[in-house]
């Protein structure tokens, strides 16, 4: 077992623990409103940063596959009844296969020729939803979601342990790629992609796979938006505004480690949840570019390479001379 792993599990259970702690304390309802949608984020940026990060495809539609996601737990929902916990299953599923087969058409695309494959993919996805009426097409369909397992006291506080949940094991599964053999191909691919197949690195499975895990936990975090917020519909649920925070929140953290994506996902959502109170929604955009130019200008490896520049730095003023 390597070292570190004993950690990393501890502090796992400990942020299970804690959320479910939270959930049943007389905390205000807000605070698991928004705590939901930073921890949504946690896994959209974490699941972003599997393809985008340790393999450099730049991708830019999480929309696409959130959104598909919510869908599949809406269908779902209202033709069987379906429980909250069958509906994200589901939604792994159906994304997982969607990010597969998207990839089999778009990985051999390389640099910007991707990134708008996979823009093209949210507007055939919220098309496709906007016309279909079971769904509610583009007017959008509401939803009576059910009374909230016992003992929890709302849906919300129930929603907030699920995500906390969803995003613990997200991060498990990242880190797993990460440490493991498939982190190494996917890094030898992202450096030099045609070195790294000439070296008998299977690069296009590798790709399919993380593509396949990207899109499958990107449709785990929207398969509870329906109930979260009661109501769905494509002009928001495809927003493009959940692949741009994605693709922020793992940049400002770093893409070179599991912990970047979680570090700038808790900062950047948060951050607009903070302006959401205080100001207006609209500034929202506002925070995420000005969030952009700072670290891409100032600290362009991140949160995390920003933390070992100073580390050195004082180290070396603390050296004695």
């Amino acid at each position: 077992m390597k070292r570190g792993v004993p950690v990393f599990w501890i502090g796992a259970a400990a942020t299970v623990v804690l959320a479910a702690i939270l959930a049943f304390t007389g905390v205000n309802e807000y605070f698991f409103f928004a705590g939901y949608v930073v921890l949504q984020f946690v896994v959209l940026a974490t699941a972003w940063n599997i393809l985008g990060g340790y393999a450099g495809y730049v991708n830019f539609g999480t929309a696409a596959f959130f959104g598909i996601g919510a869908y599949t737990g809406v269908v779902l929902f209202k033709s069987l009844g379906a429980p909250l916990l069958v509906q994200m299953l589901a939604a792994a599923v159906v994304t997982g296969l969607l990010g597969f087969g998207t990839g089999l058409l778009t990985l051999r695309l390389r640099g910007i020729f991707y990134s708008i494959a996979t823009v093209a993919v949210i507007f055939i996805a919220e098309t496709l939803m906007m016309n279909w009426r079971y769904v509610g097409g583009a007017t959008g369909l509401q939803l009576l979601r059910p009374s909230p397992m016992l003992p929890f006291e709302t849906y919300t506080r129930m929603l907030f342990l699920i995500m906390a949940v969803v995003a613990v094991i997200a991060v498990s599964i990242a880190r797993y790629i990460e440490i493991s053999w498939i982190g190494r191909g996917l890094r030898a691919l992202r450096d030099t992609e045609d070195a790294a197949e000439c070296s008998g690195v299977p690069t296009l499975r590798l790709k399919l796979l993380a593509c396949t895990v990207s899109g499958a936990l990107m449709g785990v975090a929207g398969a509870p938006l329906p109930m979260y917020l009661s109501f769905v519909e494509p002009a928001s649920t495809f927003n493009l505004n959940y692949s741009v925070v994605a693709l922020a929140s793992a940049i400002i953290g770093g893409t070179a480690n599991w912990v970047g994506p979680v570090l700038g996902a808790i900062l950047l959502a948060s951050l607009q949840q903070i302006v959401t109170v205080t100001i207006s929604s609209e500034m929202n955009v506002l925070v995420v570019g000005v969030m952009l130019v700072i670290f891409v200008v100032g600290a362009p490896d991140g949160i995390l390479g920003l933390m070992r520049k100073l580390r050195r730095l004082f180290g070396k003023a603390e050296a004695p001379s």
